[in-house]
């Protein structure tokens, strides 16, 4: 697979998205009172994730396409299962078969792990444990039906398919506004209650607006990128839109379980996403070129740090709580943040590493 040169752009926003996460999930456990004041918006870390993945795996469908003529759907899969599997794999066996590690009494059954539909109908009050595998979920889905897509487009013969991109969206307006009214029972609208999660957040159809802007940057950019430069869009100009885009969806949230919040917001963060997507592969963008170690080594770890995040907080927080480590504390924080990182790094050498130098030694 003829993969896109390393932008150092990418790295800060994919550090940024582990960050807005690890800060979020954290406000799920005992906290300090800043961690959720900060964090309480970090959920959108996860639609980051999103857009860069869209941009990303349609980048590289999109390049071998135009190089080879064709997708090659063998290497494609090969290569996303040796990504993926073995380290989500390895954090699912850890958590079924040490439940000590569990951060909610609950876990749903091993075949919705094994097969990818956790997400599908998932009640955090039955199945609490490793709930946040439900994004790996929609991106399985993602990455099982887009170089189909793109096949199909190339054998049609589609010349423009942006009105696809555009119905996908529509259809995540659509499902939202009809899973509001008919999943959730009216005296619970616009609460936040497991129903509305189970409804509009973990569903696959009621998720994608973030992967379809990834998408449609990497289409863009390959199929119309005159357009694009007569734009003349300078990077600082799209990350005021972007955060001004961002700006206006954290406004929505006090509305955010109502039914203008459910509809609107997922594609307000996405599209401001977007902006700031666009603005890292600006030439004129400081940010697109200029790399951190400290962003870089977290971007390589984000993967492993998303899987391993939630079991570390929750047995950091069982073994040191005490009277000198107060649950809630700030020190207490750092303790989590760093057993984190130890538990991601000890996953990422001990798997992750290792299976991506066969994948890319074979694949």
């Amino acid at each position: 697979m003829n993969c896109a040169p390393t932008i150092p752009g990418l790295d800060h926003l994919r550090a940024l998205a582990i960050v807005l996460v690890f800060l979020f999930h954290y406000g799920l456990f005992e906290h300090p009172t800043w961690v959720e004041s900060i964090g309480a918006f970090g959920w959108i870390g996860v639609d980051l994730f999103f857009v860069l993945s869209g941009y990303l795996i349609a980048d590289q469908l999109f390049r071998s396409q135009a190089r080879t003529g064709t997708i090659g759907l063998r290497t494609f899969y090969v290569r996303r299962a040796f990504r993926i599997l073995p380290a989500y794999g390895a954090m699912v066996a850890l958590y079924f078969l040490f439940p000590s590690i569990q951060e909610r009494a609950t876990i749903a059954p091993l075949w919705k792990f094994v097969t990818f539909t956790m997400n599908l109908g998932l009640d955090l009050r039955q199945h609490g444990t490793f709930s946040h595998a439900w994004s790996l979920c929609v991106e399985e889905h993602f990455y099982l039906l887009l170089p189909l897509s793109l096949i199909a487009v190339y054998r049609l013969g589609l010349r423009n398919a942006a009105w696809l991109l555009g119905a996908l969206l529509a259809l995540g307006v659509v499902w939202r506004t009809w899973a509001w009214h008919v999943g959730i029972p009216e005296e619970l609208r616009g609460e936040q209650t497991a129903v509305w999660f189970q409804w509009i957040y973990y569903p696959t159809p009621a998720r994608l607006d973030g992967l379809l802007v990834g998408i449609g940057i990497a289409a863009a950019l390959h199929y119309r990128r005159t357009w694009y430069e007569r734009l003349h869009l300078k990077g600082s100009t799209l990350l005021l839109c972007g955060g001004a885009l961002l700006a206006l969806a954290w406004w929505l949230t006090k509305d955010r379980y109502g039914l203008f919040g459910s509809v609107v917001i997922f594609p307000l963060v996405s599209l401001g996403f977007g902006c700031w997507l666009l603005a890292m592969l600006r030439p004129t963008t400081s940010l697109c070129f200029s790399s951190t170690w400290f962003t870089r080594q977290l971007a390589e770890l984000a993967f492993c740090l998303y899987l391993t995040h939630k079991a570390a907080i929750h047995c950091t927080q069982e073994w040191l709580t005490s009277e000198a480590i107060p649950v809630d504390g700030a020190l207490m924080f750092f303790c989590c943040a760093l057993t984190s990182l130890l538990a991601a790094l000890a996953l990422r050498f001990t798997v992750e590493r290792p299976f991506l130098i066969i994948r890319d030694r074979w694949a």
